[in-house]
């Protein structure tokens, strides 16, 4: 199959109240785990790939290789997606690559100008039939001891989300509702604000996107520090909470942090097991396939798995 737009993927999940994983990828391994993990479990996938993977990778060879095992495994409904492109340059830069998918991030800007900037790429996706994502408010834990005040200066306004997505014409849209980026989330229990989540859902309308939502497997973490890591007082996004957000309205749930957690602490056991060895494939092979692992066990809890 060829590669087609992260929207049509949302717009089913969204109708049929689920949610895929947006999975990100630097090289060959993490993009051949999460494969393995869609065939097993008959899941739709979203390769999401960031402006330093691009760096990284190249943004054509990013493409390529998705292209390559898309075309290999026609049966498997594949998107390819720009996660948190700060500017206009990056956008550009996956467009002309082949990317089927964009997330334009302005959200650091004030309302007008992150409208301003949104509404720019749209006109310049839509007649290509590229799927846009933007996002509103900031990703920031909230704690217990947060005031209303400050929940409400960095979480999004749903108000100004129902004109943000009609003015914009966006497909999809990433409120803040509480979560941050890393393996560092919350200091005490999960605090995801289901309230204003449900009220931007019944507002927009369209598929929404959960970020920062990485659970940080607990016998992943144990591995990694076991094996000489320091992952002490991390802490993601629980999995009843993952569901109870995919309940009011969450359809794609971005996941990078646990593929990263997870396949390191497999490299770190190899190394440390077998000393000897000098062999990559002995080392990145059985990383590879631990993440398949992890990978299999969020699209069950995602609800994508059997989807095909």
């Amino acid at each position: 199959m060829s590669l087609i737009s992260t929207k049509i993927i949302l717009d089913n999940a969204d109708k049929n109240g689920y949610a895929v994983g947006a999975f990100n990828i630097n090289d060959m391994e993490f993009l051949q785990a999460i494969f393995s993990a869609a065939l097993a479990e008959k899941s739709p996938i979203i390769i999401a790939a960031s402006e330093g993977a691009m760096k990284y990778a190249g943004a054509g060879m990013i493409y390529s290789m998705v292209k390559t095992i898309s075309d290999a495994h026609p049966d498997i409904p594949v998107a390819l997606h720009l996660d948190h492109g700060s500017n206009l340059s990056a956008v550009m830069t996956a467009i002309r690559a082949g990317f089927t998918s964009v997330m334009i991030d302005a959200s650091h800007f004030p309302f007008e100008e992150n409208l301003k900037i949104t509404k720019q790429v749209v006109n310049i996706c839509r007649p290509l039939g590229i799927s846009v994502e933007a996002e509103l408010g900031r990703l920031k834990g909230i704690e217990d001891n947060v005031s209303v005040a400050e929940r409400d200066a960095v979480l999004v306004n749903p108000e100004e989300a129902i004109d943000f997505v009609s003015a914009s014409g966006i497909d999809f849209l990433a409120p803040a509702i509480g979560t941050s980026h890393g393996a560092f989330k919350f200091k005490g229990e999960a605090k995801l604000d289901f309230e204003r989540l449900k009220k931007v859902k019944e507002l927009t309308g369209i598929p929404l996107v959960l970020h920062g939502a990485s659970s940080v497997p607990e016998a992943a973490s144990k591995k990694f520090e076991e094996f000489g890591g320091d992952l002490k007082g991390a802490k993601g996004v629980p999995f009843d909470v993952l569901k109870e957000a995919i309940k009011y309205g969450i359809n794609k749930v971005n996941t990078d942090t646990d593929l990263r957690i997870s396949f390191l602490a497999r490299v770190r056991e190899s190394i440390a097991t077998d000393k000897t060895q000098i062999d990559p494939r002995k080392i990145f092979g059985p990383a590879r396939d631990y993440v398949t692992e992890i990978i299999r066990e969020r699209m069950k809890i995602l609800g994508s798995s059997g989807r095909l």
